[in-house]
């Protein structure tokens, strides 16, 4: 069967009002984009009436056959009741508009209700069937097919007044016709395909199509002439499309009605209603239900009048238009065609999906940051009543998590923060380049010059000292030497800065390689009087990456760390080697020390930002350290506060992916 309905992507707006209105669950989101599940599908057009984007279509039966058929005066038009509600201020000139359209006869859907109605007066009084659900509406046989086919056998066998017209009209016109009905229903649209209807009937048009059609035609319904429907004429049919019009087409007795008989319409107590039946609930005769708010409202009525407005209209075509049948005729044409079959089959197209074990629901809900039962908001903005009923629905893949508005707005939040952190990692990304770049070709300039002030002031000084006066030379040359060899310090640790980018990665472990930096840092005399701990608190320190590198970053950050309790009464530096989580390992380099003030916290990681004392640091090794936990996909903060100390957090994977070009 065709697709009845479908999404039109570019208009769909992530609104999730057609997943609420689907009693179906028919509709599907991935990547915020709503797709029909067509097997699913009942076509009752719920979505339709409420996407307020235009984004569901209908499919349609324009065809040249059609066109041919309307050119050659073999297209018949069967129309439902409801029209006068759709053409309110016109109605009666419909059928000379339609006429004019290139239909050969324009004939009221209600003759075929007037014939199915003593069908139903037969079943209710011979049928051994408990409840007996009525068939003319496919939207419920669509739904109960496929979501309840355990009350298939509940269904009147009796086809639909359109079913029943079309089987009518085939007695007399052959297969060369168009038989095509136009009224207010979507899922008449997939009743055309049905078994025992196919073939009847050719095809299904809403008033909405029809009104296109002759707009296109250059047809002003207004401009028509007033004239009646060709024979033959419908009687009570007519009330059809009103809740109870069946019952009032066969007469049933008020008795009856009080006692045995339910009249439902609409989309909510029609499910209600049928899961009272399912649940043998439910002791009445016999179940007239229709899936609208009756047939005036089905999707395709295509008029501005609200509810009542469209009743009333329909009620004044009816009580209007019965005075002039012939009822003598009427009953005839019931009778000659008494032996017409106007039976059918219904068949089960189960299409319900297991319910999701407990484990899965939770996971889902936990999946969604439901851990709770007050975190179950209930809000309904992804469609479903319930965050349970939900997160069902994710487990059976008929809905993505991210329609949870309050799970994706978090999302957005980490995405956004995120974002941020990845923004700024970016700036400082291109300021270290920027800056590398500088450095290279600055140290690269400065050593041969430097080179040649340390030699000469070298052999100067050995000079010197066969001097008188080489005591206070050699001072002055020693000066010279102490800060060139200083220079050259820098020098070096600007091309170490700038040569960061290639990776020498191996595996190996962390704990060993701080304990070799500990018994190496601990003689030097800024130690003295530190008490070092190394804790392990890790089930596996193995890690991938470029070990020279990280005993530069950890070297720095200890030495740091030893450097800023020079002053303090209390120093205790500690390391504390942890699991972040399976994939993950955190060093942590703890200190008693001074703290860093909040101005400062912004310029931790900046290129030559130092606070030491003149001639004990060159600004580098923060921002090289920085460099190399970046080039290793990890991260680095710190907490401080004054007075207390200060500690850094250092997060590293444990397996290093990264591209051919970053690794040696």
């Amino acid at each position: 069967m065709n697709a009845i309905i479908t999404v039109k992507s570019d208009q769909c707006k992530r609104c999730y009002g057609c997943i609420r209105e689907c009693p179906a669950k028919a509709i599907l989101v991935v990547n915020g984009q709503a797709s029909i599940i067509q097997e699913r599908c009942i076509a009752c057009g719920h979505c339709i009436i409420v996407c307020s984007q235009g984004a569901k279509e209908l499919y349609s039966f324009l065809s040249p056959e059609l066109s041919t058929a309307l050119e050659n005066n073999k297209a018949i038009a069967i129309v439902a009741p409801s029209f006068a509600a759709s053409w309110h201020s016109n109605y009666k000139k419909l059928p000379e508009a339609l006429r004019k359209l290139g239909f050969i006869k324009v004939i009221e859907t209600a003759f075929g209700a007037d014939l199915i109605s003593p069908l139903y007066v037969k079943d209710l009084e011979n049928s051994p069937i408990k409840t007996i659900i009525s068939s003319s509406c496919p939207a419920v046989v669509n739904f109960i097919e496929k979501y309840h086919p355990e009350l298939v056998p509940n269904l009147a066998r009796i086809v639909s007044p359109m079913g029943a017209l079309g089987r009518y009209l085939r007695t007399e016109y052959d297969d060369s016709y168009q038989i095509v009905f136009i009224g207010p229903c979507a899922a008449k649209k997939s009743e055309i395909f049905a078994e025992g209807i196919n073939g009847y009937v050719n095809s299904a048009f809403t008033f909405g199509e029809v009104k296109k059609m002759l707009d296109a035609a250059g047809i002003d319904v207004d401009e028509m002439d007033e004239h009646p429907f060709d024979a033959p004429q419908a009687y009570m049919g007519k009330t059809y499309p009103l809740a109870g019009g069946l019952l009032k087409t066969a007469e049933l007795s008020g008795d009856l009605l009080e006692k045995e008989i339910i009249v439902v319409e609409g989309k909510s107590k029609t499910l209600e209603l049928l899961d009272e039946i399912a649940n043998n609930r439910i002791s009445a005769k016999f179940v007239d239900i229709l899936f609208c708010e009756g047939c005036i409202s089905g999707p395709g009525i295509d008029s501005t009048l609200n509810y009542y407005s469209r009743r009333e209209k329909v009620i004044e075509y009816v009580t209007e238009s019965i005075h002039y049948v012939d009822k003598k005729v009427w009953q005839s044409d019931v009778y000659n065609n008494r032996m017409l079959d106007l039976r059918r089959e219904f068949t089960s197209r189960d299409q319900r999906r297991a319910i999701p074990n407990e484990d899965t629901i939770k996971s889902i809900l936990t999946e969604i940051k439901k851990t709770s039962e007050k975190d179950h908001l209930d809000c309904g903005a992804c469609g479903y009543a319930t965050c349970r009923e939900f997160a069902i629905t994710v487990g059976k893949n008929l809905a993505e998590k991210e329609m949870c508005l309050p799970y994706l707005i978090d999302e957005l939040q980490t995405a956004y923060i995120n974002l941020r952190e990845t923004e700024e990692q970016l700036r400082s990304a291109e300021k270290l380049a920027s800056i590398g770049q500088l450095a290279a070709g600055i140290a690269h300039e400065i050593n041969n010059p430097l080179g040649a002030i340390m030699l000469y002031a070298s052999l100067v000084k050995k000079a010197s000292e066969k001097m008188e006066s080489g005591n206070i030379i050699g001072d002055d040359l020693s000066v010279i030497l102490n800060e060139a060899n200083r220079c050259k310090k820098i020098v070096s640790n600007l091309l170490n800065f700038a040569r960061q980018g290639k990776l020498s990665v191996r595996s190996f472990d962390m704990f060993e390689l701080l304990s070799h930096i500990v018994r190496k840092l601990k003689p030097q005399p800024e130690f003295a009087g530190i008490k070092m701990e190394l804790n392990l608190d890790a089930l596996d320190p193995v890690i991938e990456g470029d070990k020279d590198q990280m005993e530069q970053v950890f070297q720095n950050l200890i030495g740091n760390a030893a450097e800023s309790m020079e002053s303090c009464s209390t120093k205790i530096l500690s390391i504390k080697i942890e699991d972040e989580s399976y994939n993950n390992l955190r060093v942590i380099v703890k200190d008693t020390g001074c703290g860093i003030p909040k101005e400062n916290y912004a310029n931790i990681f900046t290129p030559f930002f130092t606070t030491k004392k003149i001639g004990k640091g060159t600004g580098l090794g923060m921002a090289i350290a920085y460099g190399i936990i970046k080039m290793h996909k990890g991260n680095i903060s710190f907490e401080s506060k004054l007075g207390e100390g200060t500690s850094f957090a250092v997060l590293l994977s444990k397996k290093l992916t990264l591209s051919d070009s970053l690794i040696n």
